[in-house]
Protein backbone atom coordinates (compact mmCIF):
# COMPACT_ATOMS: atom_id res chain seq x y z
CA UNK A 1 0.00 0.00 0.00
CA UNK A 2 1.93 3.72 -1.24
CA UNK A 3 3.06 5.18 2.22
CA UNK A 4 1.53 8.59 3.38
CA UNK A 5 4.28 10.90 1.33
CA UNK A 6 6.00 13.84 2.64
CA UNK A 7 6.18 15.92 -0.55
CA UNK A 8 1.77 17.41 -0.08
CA UNK A 9 2.62 20.62 -2.71
CA UNK A 10 1.07 20.83 -5.96
CA UNK A 11 3.62 19.27 -7.96
CA UNK A 12 3.37 16.18 -5.86
CA UNK A 13 -0.15 16.34 -6.37
CA UNK A 14 0.45 16.33 -9.91
CA UNK A 15 3.01 13.66 -10.16
CA UNK A 16 0.47 11.19 -7.95
CA UNK A 17 -2.37 12.22 -10.30
CA UNK A 18 -0.07 11.29 -13.48
CA UNK A 19 1.02 7.93 -11.99
CA UNK A 20 -2.87 6.96 -11.97
CA UNK A 21 -2.70 6.89 -15.54
CA UNK A 22 -4.01 4.06 -17.32
CA UNK A 23 -1.00 2.95 -19.51
CA UNK A 24 -3.73 1.25 -22.17
CA UNK A 25 -7.27 1.27 -22.75
CA UNK A 26 -8.62 -2.39 -22.41
CA UNK A 27 -9.52 -4.55 -25.41
CA UNK A 28 -10.98 -7.35 -23.71
CA UNK A 29 -14.42 -8.31 -21.96
CA UNK A 30 -14.13 -9.05 -17.68
CA UNK A 31 -15.02 -12.13 -16.65
CA UNK A 32 -18.38 -11.13 -15.09
CA UNK A 33 -20.45 -8.12 -15.80
CA UNK A 34 -19.97 -5.89 -12.50
CA UNK A 35 -22.84 -5.82 -10.10
CA UNK A 36 -25.60 -3.69 -10.57
CA UNK A 37 -24.46 -2.62 -14.08
CA UNK A 38 -26.64 -3.47 -17.46
CA UNK A 39 -24.53 -3.91 -20.92
CA UNK A 40 -25.40 -2.61 -24.11
CA UNK A 41 -26.03 -5.15 -26.83
CA UNK A 42 -22.68 -4.61 -29.62
CA UNK A 43 -23.54 -4.49 -33.48
CA UNK A 44 -24.12 -8.31 -33.56
CA UNK A 45 -26.54 -8.26 -30.33
CA UNK A 46 -23.77 -9.90 -28.03
CA UNK A 47 -22.18 -8.33 -24.62
CA UNK A 48 -19.96 -5.56 -25.27
CA UNK A 49 -18.34 -4.02 -22.28
CA UNK A 50 -14.52 -3.87 -22.34
CA UNK A 51 -12.35 -3.45 -19.08
CA UNK A 52 -13.85 -2.32 -15.77
CA UNK A 53 -16.35 0.61 -16.26
CA UNK A 54 -15.25 3.92 -14.76
CA UNK A 55 -18.41 4.14 -12.98
CA UNK A 56 -17.27 0.94 -10.16
CA UNK A 57 -15.85 1.91 -7.10
CA UNK A 58 -16.90 5.55 -7.51
CA UNK A 59 -19.45 5.52 -4.82
CA UNK A 60 -17.46 3.28 -2.38
CA UNK A 61 -14.65 5.90 -2.78
CA UNK A 62 -17.02 8.86 -1.91
CA UNK A 63 -18.06 7.47 1.15
CA UNK A 64 -14.97 6.42 2.16
CA UNK A 65 -13.77 10.09 1.77
CA UNK A 66 -16.64 11.34 3.79
CA UNK A 67 -19.51 12.29 1.41
CA UNK A 68 -22.93 10.94 1.45
CA UNK A 69 -25.48 11.07 -1.53
CA UNK A 70 -27.11 13.56 0.39
CA UNK A 71 -23.96 16.28 -0.02
CA UNK A 72 -23.67 15.17 -3.57
CA UNK A 73 -27.55 15.82 -4.39
CA UNK A 74 -26.67 19.12 -2.21
CA UNK A 75 -24.55 20.66 -5.51
CA UNK A 76 -27.57 20.85 -7.31
CA UNK A 77 -25.69 19.35 -10.28
CA UNK A 78 -26.48 19.90 -14.27
CA UNK A 79 -24.75 16.28 -15.72
CA UNK A 80 -23.94 16.41 -19.59
CA UNK A 81 -22.69 14.54 -21.97
CA UNK A 82 -22.43 14.49 -25.45
CA UNK A 83 -20.54 13.99 -28.93
CA UNK A 84 -19.89 18.01 -29.78
CA UNK A 85 -20.19 20.98 -27.70
CA UNK A 86 -20.05 19.24 -24.43
CA UNK A 87 -17.64 22.08 -22.69
CA UNK A 88 -19.13 24.98 -24.31
CA UNK A 89 -22.51 23.85 -23.40
CA UNK A 90 -21.15 23.22 -19.72
CA UNK A 91 -19.31 26.53 -20.00
CA UNK A 92 -22.75 28.83 -21.29
CA UNK A 93 -24.52 27.14 -18.18
CA UNK A 94 -22.12 28.32 -15.71
CA UNK A 95 -22.01 31.64 -17.32
CA UNK A 96 -26.10 31.92 -16.87
CA UNK A 97 -26.23 30.38 -13.19
CA UNK A 98 -23.36 32.69 -12.26
CA UNK A 99 -25.14 35.87 -13.56
CA UNK A 100 -28.15 35.06 -12.54
CA UNK A 101 -26.64 34.28 -9.13
CA UNK A 102 -24.44 37.75 -8.87
CA UNK A 103 -28.25 39.27 -9.39
CA UNK A 104 -30.20 37.11 -6.88
CA UNK A 105 -27.75 35.41 -4.50
CA UNK A 106 -28.21 32.13 -5.59
CA UNK A 107 -26.33 30.80 -6.50
CA UNK A 108 -23.32 32.04 -4.76
CA UNK A 109 -20.88 29.62 -6.42
CA UNK A 110 -20.94 27.76 -9.07
CA UNK A 111 -18.68 25.02 -10.52
CA UNK A 112 -17.77 23.87 -12.68
CA UNK A 113 -16.32 20.48 -14.12
CA UNK A 114 -15.08 19.64 -17.54
CA UNK A 115 -12.23 17.45 -19.06
CA UNK A 116 -9.46 17.31 -20.72
CA UNK A 117 -7.40 20.11 -19.53
CA UNK A 118 -6.04 22.52 -22.33
CA UNK A 119 -2.66 23.04 -20.45
CA UNK A 120 -2.58 22.38 -16.23
CA UNK A 121 -5.06 19.34 -14.65
CA UNK A 122 -6.54 22.40 -12.23
CA UNK A 123 -8.45 23.70 -15.15
CA UNK A 124 -10.59 20.70 -15.09
CA UNK A 125 -12.30 22.12 -11.42
CA UNK A 126 -13.41 25.64 -11.66
CA UNK A 127 -15.27 27.80 -8.65
CA UNK A 128 -17.10 30.94 -10.29
CA UNK A 129 -15.60 29.61 -13.55
CA UNK A 130 -11.97 30.30 -12.30
CA UNK A 131 -9.31 27.33 -12.26
CA UNK A 132 -8.78 26.24 -8.73
CA UNK A 133 -5.92 28.15 -7.29
CA UNK A 134 -2.97 24.89 -6.37
CA UNK A 135 -2.73 25.53 -3.20
CA UNK A 136 -6.43 24.39 -3.08
CA UNK A 137 -6.06 21.68 -5.47
CA UNK A 138 -3.21 20.23 -3.71
CA UNK A 139 -4.72 20.50 -0.35
CA UNK A 140 -8.01 18.81 -1.93
CA UNK A 141 -6.19 16.21 -3.44
CA UNK A 142 -4.45 15.12 -0.79
CA UNK A 143 -7.21 15.43 1.58
CA UNK A 144 -8.81 12.56 -1.01
CA UNK A 145 -5.99 11.02 -1.57
CA UNK A 146 -4.73 10.09 1.90
CA UNK A 147 -7.65 8.89 3.21
CA UNK A 148 -7.78 6.31 0.00
CA UNK A 149 -4.53 5.37 0.03
CA UNK A 150 -4.32 4.22 3.51
CA UNK A 151 -6.80 2.23 3.02
CA UNK A 152 -6.08 -1.26 5.32
CA UNK A 153 -7.80 -3.77 2.53
CA UNK A 154 -5.18 -4.18 0.02
CA UNK A 155 -7.53 -5.94 -2.01
CA UNK A 156 -9.28 -2.88 -2.99
CA UNK A 157 -8.05 -1.14 -6.01
CA UNK A 158 -7.13 2.74 -6.61
CA UNK A 159 -8.70 5.07 -8.60
CA UNK A 160 -7.16 5.54 -11.63
CA UNK A 161 -6.59 9.36 -13.33
CA UNK A 162 -9.68 10.16 -14.05
CA UNK A 163 -11.86 8.55 -11.10
CA UNK A 164 -9.43 9.91 -8.76
CA UNK A 165 -9.47 13.93 -10.44
CA UNK A 166 -13.39 13.48 -10.59
CA UNK A 167 -13.31 12.78 -6.66
CA UNK A 168 -11.30 15.85 -5.85
CA UNK A 169 -13.86 17.97 -7.37
CA UNK A 170 -16.62 16.68 -5.78
CA UNK A 171 -14.58 16.97 -2.15
CA UNK A 172 -13.77 20.51 -3.54
CA UNK A 173 -16.92 21.45 -4.81
CA UNK A 174 -18.70 20.38 -1.34
CA UNK A 175 -16.04 21.80 0.79
CA UNK A 176 -16.41 25.26 -1.23
CA UNK A 177 -19.71 25.62 -0.30
CA UNK A 178 -20.49 25.53 -4.45
CA UNK A 179 -24.70 25.80 -4.66
CA UNK A 180 -24.72 24.72 -8.20
CA UNK A 181 -22.38 22.67 -10.18
CA UNK A 182 -21.94 21.74 -13.69
CA UNK A 183 -20.44 18.19 -14.61
CA UNK A 184 -19.18 17.05 -18.11
CA UNK A 185 -18.90 12.90 -18.63
CA UNK A 186 -15.32 12.16 -19.45
CA UNK A 187 -16.61 9.71 -22.26
CA UNK A 188 -19.97 7.75 -22.81
CA UNK A 189 -21.94 8.40 -19.67
CA UNK A 190 -23.87 5.18 -18.64
CA UNK A 191 -20.69 3.47 -17.07
CA UNK A 192 -18.20 7.04 -16.93
CA UNK A 193 -17.10 8.13 -13.36
CA UNK A 194 -19.17 10.90 -13.02
CA UNK A 195 -22.39 9.13 -13.27
CA UNK A 196 -22.44 8.30 -9.57
CA UNK A 197 -24.34 11.25 -9.42
CA UNK A 198 -27.70 10.23 -8.72
CA UNK A 199 -30.20 13.18 -8.45
CA UNK A 200 -28.82 15.57 -10.53
CA UNK A 201 -31.45 18.60 -11.22
CA UNK A 202 -31.18 18.42 -14.93
CA UNK A 203 -29.20 16.59 -17.58
CA UNK A 204 -28.18 17.54 -20.86
CA UNK A 205 -27.16 15.45 -24.27
CA UNK A 206 -25.08 17.72 -26.81
CA UNK A 207 -24.69 16.92 -30.26
CA UNK A 208 -23.75 13.15 -31.19
CA UNK A 209 -21.67 11.88 -33.61
CA UNK A 210 -18.82 9.61 -33.80
CA UNK A 211 -16.18 9.30 -31.47
CA UNK A 212 -14.82 7.01 -28.97
CA UNK A 213 -15.96 3.84 -30.82
CA UNK A 214 -13.36 1.44 -29.60
CA UNK A 215 -15.31 1.91 -26.13
CA UNK A 216 -18.73 3.12 -26.54
CA UNK A 217 -19.61 0.89 -29.95
CA UNK A 218 -19.21 1.18 -33.63
CA UNK A 219 -22.66 2.70 -34.41
CA UNK A 220 -24.30 5.93 -33.28
CA UNK A 221 -26.68 3.94 -31.94
CA UNK A 222 -24.44 2.86 -29.62
CA UNK A 223 -23.02 6.36 -28.93
CA UNK A 224 -26.40 7.46 -27.93
CA UNK A 225 -27.30 4.26 -25.62
CA UNK A 226 -24.12 5.40 -23.84
CA UNK A 227 -24.47 9.06 -23.78
CA UNK A 228 -28.29 8.43 -22.36
CA UNK A 229 -27.19 6.90 -19.13
CA UNK A 230 -26.96 9.65 -17.55
CA UNK A 231 -30.88 10.58 -17.45
CA UNK A 232 -32.44 10.08 -13.84
CA UNK A 233 -35.67 9.51 -12.94
CA UNK A 234 -36.75 12.88 -11.59
CA UNK A 235 -34.24 15.21 -13.46
CA UNK A 236 -35.17 17.07 -16.55
CA UNK A 237 -33.89 16.15 -19.55
CA UNK A 238 -32.92 18.08 -22.79
CA UNK A 239 -31.04 17.08 -25.67
CA UNK A 240 -29.63 18.85 -29.11
CA UNK A 241 -31.50 18.18 -32.15
CA UNK A 242 -30.11 15.03 -33.10
CA UNK A 243 -30.43 12.82 -35.98
CA UNK A 244 -33.22 10.54 -36.36
CA UNK A 245 -32.13 7.15 -35.52
CA UNK A 246 -29.59 8.90 -32.59
CA UNK A 247 -32.87 10.65 -31.34
CA UNK A 248 -34.90 7.17 -31.41
CA UNK A 249 -32.25 5.82 -28.54
CA UNK A 250 -32.45 8.90 -26.75
CA UNK A 251 -36.08 8.90 -26.40
CA UNK A 252 -36.13 5.18 -25.43
CA UNK A 253 -34.11 5.36 -22.63
CA UNK A 254 -35.59 8.68 -21.46
CA UNK A 255 -39.31 6.32 -21.34
CA UNK A 256 -37.25 3.23 -19.69
CA UNK A 257 -36.58 5.95 -17.06
CA UNK A 258 -40.29 7.51 -16.69
CA UNK A 259 -38.93 10.95 -17.84
CA UNK A 260 -39.92 13.06 -21.35
CA UNK A 261 -37.37 14.22 -23.02
CA UNK A 262 -37.04 18.12 -24.65
CA UNK A 263 -35.14 18.28 -27.98
CA UNK A 264 -33.78 21.97 -27.85
CA UNK A 265 -34.21 23.93 -31.06
CA UNK A 266 -32.65 27.33 -31.43
CA UNK A 267 -33.84 29.81 -29.35
CA UNK A 268 -34.89 32.64 -31.41
CA UNK A 269 -34.34 35.60 -28.65
CA UNK A 270 -30.40 35.02 -28.32
CA UNK A 271 -29.07 38.19 -29.70
CA UNK A 272 -28.61 37.82 -33.77
CA UNK A 273 -24.50 39.22 -33.92
CA UNK A 274 -23.07 38.08 -30.89
CA UNK A 275 -19.44 37.34 -31.61
CA UNK A 276 -20.02 34.13 -28.75
CA UNK A 277 -22.70 32.59 -30.58
CA UNK A 278 -20.34 32.38 -33.99
CA UNK A 279 -20.58 29.52 -35.47
CA UNK A 280 -23.83 28.44 -35.52
CA UNK A 281 -23.15 25.43 -33.35
CA UNK A 282 -22.11 27.70 -30.87
CA UNK A 283 -25.92 28.82 -30.78
CA UNK A 284 -26.97 25.28 -30.78
CA UNK A 285 -24.89 24.58 -27.65
CA UNK A 286 -26.18 27.76 -26.26
CA UNK A 287 -29.71 27.84 -26.67
CA UNK A 288 -29.46 23.89 -25.30
CA UNK A 289 -27.78 25.45 -22.03
CA UNK A 290 -30.24 28.36 -21.65
CA UNK A 291 -33.06 25.56 -21.53
CA UNK A 292 -31.20 23.67 -18.89
CA UNK A 293 -30.32 26.36 -17.65
CA UNK A 294 -34.33 27.80 -17.19
CA UNK A 295 -35.21 23.88 -16.00
CA UNK A 296 -33.19 24.33 -13.22
CA UNK A 297 -34.46 27.74 -12.02
CA UNK A 298 -37.81 26.26 -12.01
CA UNK A 299 -36.70 23.91 -9.33
CA UNK A 300 -34.00 25.49 -7.22
CA UNK A 301 -34.34 29.29 -7.92
CA UNK A 302 -35.40 30.90 -4.60
CA UNK A 303 -39.32 32.16 -4.75
CA UNK A 304 -39.59 35.46 -6.14
CA UNK A 305 -36.78 34.66 -8.74
CA UNK A 306 -37.29 31.75 -10.94
CA UNK A 307 -37.12 33.12 -14.33
CA UNK A 308 -33.58 34.34 -15.70
CA UNK A 309 -33.95 38.05 -16.81
CA UNK A 310 -32.64 38.78 -20.43
CA UNK A 311 -30.60 40.66 -18.90
CA UNK A 312 -28.96 37.49 -17.39
CA UNK A 313 -28.86 36.49 -20.82
CA UNK A 314 -27.29 39.02 -22.36
CA UNK A 315 -24.49 39.25 -19.75
CA UNK A 316 -24.23 35.19 -19.66
CA UNK A 317 -23.21 35.33 -23.26
CA UNK A 318 -21.24 38.58 -23.25
CA UNK A 319 -18.72 36.93 -20.38
CA UNK A 320 -18.61 33.39 -21.94
CA UNK A 321 -15.36 32.25 -22.84
CA UNK A 322 -14.10 28.72 -23.77
CA UNK A 323 -10.32 28.53 -24.28
CA UNK A 324 -9.40 26.23 -27.15
CA UNK A 325 -12.81 26.22 -29.14
CA UNK A 326 -13.33 28.45 -31.81
CA UNK A 327 -10.59 30.76 -30.26
CA UNK A 328 -9.37 33.47 -32.18
CA UNK A 329 -5.81 35.40 -30.93
CA UNK A 330 -4.76 38.54 -32.57
CA UNK A 331 -0.97 39.19 -32.46
CA UNK A 332 -0.23 41.79 -34.91
CA UNK A 333 -0.93 40.78 -38.53
CA UNK A 334 -0.46 37.34 -36.69
CA UNK A 335 -4.00 36.02 -36.40
CA UNK A 336 -4.06 32.21 -34.84
CA UNK A 337 -7.49 30.44 -34.89
CA UNK A 338 -7.39 27.69 -32.49
CA UNK A 339 -9.81 24.91 -31.72
CA UNK A 340 -9.46 21.73 -30.09
CA UNK A 341 -11.40 19.40 -32.72
CA UNK A 342 -10.17 15.78 -32.94
CA UNK A 343 -13.07 13.86 -34.47
CA UNK A 344 -14.71 14.32 -37.91
CA UNK A 345 -17.69 16.27 -37.36
CA UNK A 346 -15.92 18.56 -35.11
CA UNK A 347 -13.01 19.64 -37.70
CA UNK A 348 -15.37 19.94 -40.44
CA UNK A 349 -16.71 22.91 -37.91
CA UNK A 350 -13.70 24.22 -37.10
CA UNK A 351 -12.77 24.27 -40.72
CA UNK A 352 -15.95 26.25 -41.72
CA UNK A 353 -15.84 28.94 -38.99
CA UNK A 354 -12.25 29.13 -40.34
CA UNK A 355 -13.00 29.99 -44.08
CA UNK A 356 -16.14 32.44 -42.80
CA UNK A 357 -13.77 34.16 -40.65
CA UNK A 358 -10.95 34.72 -42.50
CA UNK A 359 -13.23 36.57 -45.38
CA UNK A 360 -13.22 40.06 -45.73
CA UNK A 361 -9.14 39.62 -45.05
CA UNK A 362 -7.56 40.67 -47.64
CA UNK A 363 -6.74 38.15 -50.42
CA UNK A 364 -3.00 38.13 -50.63
CA UNK A 365 -3.01 37.08 -47.16
CA UNK A 366 -1.14 33.85 -46.52
CA UNK A 367 -3.19 30.70 -44.86
CA UNK A 368 -1.62 28.24 -42.74
CA UNK A 369 -2.60 24.88 -41.10
CA UNK A 370 -1.05 23.27 -38.48
CA UNK A 371 -2.44 19.53 -37.86
CA UNK A 372 -1.25 17.02 -35.65
CA UNK A 373 -3.06 14.06 -33.79
CA UNK A 374 -1.70 11.20 -32.16
CA UNK A 375 -4.73 9.04 -30.99
CA UNK A 376 -4.78 5.23 -30.74
CA UNK A 377 -9.20 5.96 -29.88
CA UNK A 378 -9.41 7.65 -33.60
CA UNK A 379 -8.28 7.33 -37.31
CA UNK A 380 -6.21 10.39 -38.02
CA UNK A 381 -5.63 10.00 -41.40
CA UNK A 382 -9.96 9.64 -41.52
CA UNK A 383 -10.09 13.12 -39.42
CA UNK A 384 -7.19 14.70 -41.77
CA UNK A 385 -9.30 13.91 -44.91
CA UNK A 386 -12.34 15.43 -43.65
CA UNK A 387 -10.85 18.74 -42.71
CA UNK A 388 -8.98 18.47 -45.93
CA UNK A 389 -12.47 18.17 -47.93
CA UNK A 390 -13.64 20.77 -46.07
CA UNK A 391 -11.22 23.63 -46.77
CA UNK A 392 -10.84 22.44 -50.08
CA UNK A 393 -12.87 26.06 -50.91
CA UNK A 394 -9.90 28.51 -49.75
CA UNK A 395 -6.01 28.12 -51.03
CA UNK A 396 -4.04 27.09 -47.56
CA UNK A 397 -0.65 27.77 -48.95
CA UNK A 398 1.33 26.00 -46.44
CA UNK A 399 0.41 23.01 -44.30
CA UNK A 400 2.75 22.02 -40.92
CA UNK A 401 2.18 18.41 -39.53
CA UNK A 402 3.84 18.15 -36.28
CA UNK A 403 3.69 15.87 -33.32
CA UNK A 404 2.99 15.84 -29.52
CA UNK A 405 2.97 14.09 -26.46
CA UNK A 406 -0.17 13.81 -24.84
CA UNK A 407 1.30 13.95 -21.43
CA UNK A 408 3.36 17.31 -22.00
CA UNK A 409 4.21 18.93 -18.53
CA UNK A 410 3.72 22.95 -19.26
CA UNK A 411 5.45 23.32 -16.10
CA UNK A 412 9.18 22.17 -17.35
CA UNK A 413 8.84 22.96 -21.27
CA UNK A 414 6.74 24.00 -24.40
CA UNK A 415 8.62 21.81 -26.86
CA UNK A 416 7.24 18.44 -26.93
CA UNK A 417 9.21 15.14 -27.09
CA UNK A 418 9.68 14.54 -30.87
CA UNK A 419 8.53 11.36 -31.77
CA UNK A 420 9.29 8.73 -34.95
CA UNK A 421 5.93 8.91 -37.02
CA UNK A 422 7.96 9.78 -40.34
CA UNK A 423 5.10 6.94 -41.74
CA UNK A 424 2.18 8.70 -40.59
CA UNK A 425 3.47 12.37 -41.60
CA UNK A 426 4.14 10.56 -44.95
CA UNK A 427 0.80 9.52 -45.33
CA UNK A 428 -0.97 12.78 -43.86
CA UNK A 429 1.22 14.59 -47.26
CA UNK A 430 -0.54 12.38 -49.07
CA UNK A 431 -4.08 13.32 -48.33
CA UNK A 432 -3.68 16.17 -48.44
CA UNK A 433 -2.13 16.15 -52.04
CA UNK A 434 -5.34 14.98 -52.98
CA UNK A 435 -7.52 17.85 -52.06
CA UNK A 436 -5.07 20.85 -51.95
CA UNK A 437 -1.99 20.18 -55.08
CA UNK A 438 -0.74 23.84 -54.94
CA UNK A 439 -0.05 23.70 -50.88
CA UNK A 440 3.61 23.37 -49.80
CA UNK A 441 3.94 20.65 -46.98
CA UNK A 442 6.36 21.46 -44.18
CA UNK A 443 6.96 18.57 -41.45
CA UNK A 444 8.02 19.56 -37.53
CA UNK A 445 9.09 17.66 -35.11
CA UNK A 446 7.27 19.08 -32.16
CA UNK A 447 4.53 22.35 -31.65
CA UNK A 448 6.96 24.59 -30.85
CA UNK A 449 9.13 24.42 -34.21
CA UNK A 450 6.08 24.63 -35.73
CA UNK A 451 4.73 27.89 -34.69
CA UNK A 452 8.08 29.63 -35.30
CA UNK A 453 7.70 28.42 -38.98
CA UNK A 454 4.27 29.82 -39.35
CA UNK A 455 6.05 33.14 -37.50
CA UNK A 456 8.77 32.70 -40.53
CA UNK A 457 6.08 32.35 -43.53
CA UNK A 458 4.24 35.23 -41.72
CA UNK A 459 6.94 37.40 -41.33
CA UNK A 460 7.63 37.19 -44.98
CA UNK A 461 4.38 37.57 -46.16
CA UNK A 462 3.63 40.30 -43.87
CA UNK A 463 0.68 38.95 -42.56
CA UNK A 464 -0.31 35.10 -41.78
CA UNK A 465 -3.69 33.36 -40.46
CA UNK A 466 -3.06 29.96 -39.00
CA UNK A 467 -5.52 27.61 -37.77
CA UNK A 468 -4.36 25.14 -35.56
CA UNK A 469 -6.62 21.89 -35.29
CA UNK A 470 -6.86 18.10 -34.91
CA UNK A 471 -6.46 17.18 -31.02
CA UNK A 472 -7.29 19.05 -27.75
CA UNK A 473 -3.34 18.54 -26.82
CA UNK A 474 -1.99 20.26 -29.75
CA UNK A 475 -4.13 23.55 -29.47
CA UNK A 476 -3.25 23.52 -25.68
CA UNK A 477 0.68 23.40 -26.07
CA UNK A 478 -0.19 26.16 -28.87
CA UNK A 479 -1.99 28.41 -26.42
CA UNK A 480 0.86 28.18 -23.88
CA UNK A 481 3.45 28.79 -26.24
CA UNK A 482 1.63 31.72 -27.62
CA UNK A 483 0.73 33.17 -24.01
CA UNK A 484 -2.94 33.40 -24.94
CA UNK A 485 -4.07 33.51 -21.17
CA UNK A 486 -2.06 37.04 -20.67
CA UNK A 487 -3.39 38.27 -24.45
CA UNK A 488 -6.78 36.53 -24.73
CA UNK A 489 -8.58 39.46 -26.17
CA UNK A 490 -9.71 37.16 -29.21
CA UNK A 491 -11.01 34.79 -27.39
CA UNK A 492 -14.72 34.03 -28.36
Amino acid sequence: MPSRPIDRSYRSAINILHSRRRPERPSVRPGSNPPGLSRIPDAQGKPDLKGTPSIVGMKQWLHQIGHSTTEIDNLNIVHVAGTKGKGSTCAFIESFLRTFGERTGFPRKTGLYTSPHLIYPEERIRINFQPIARDLFARYFFEVWDVLSQDDDSLRPLPRYLQLIALVSFHAFIREGVEAAIFETHHGGEYDATNVIEHPVATVVTTLGMDHVKQLGPTIENIAWHKAGIFKHGAHALSSPQEASAAEVLLRRASEKGINLQFVENDPSLPADALQLKPDVQRTNCSVALAAVRRFLEERAPKGAAEIASSDVLQGINQFSWPGRFQLLVQGTFSWFLDGAHNEMSVSKAAEWFIESSQGERESLVRILIFSQVSEQRDAKIVLERLATTLSTIHIHHVIFTLYDPEQDFDSTTAVVSKSEDTLHKAFGEIWKRFHQNSEILYEPNIQKALDSARKIGTEARGMQTLITGSQHLVGAALHSLDSYASDKGSV
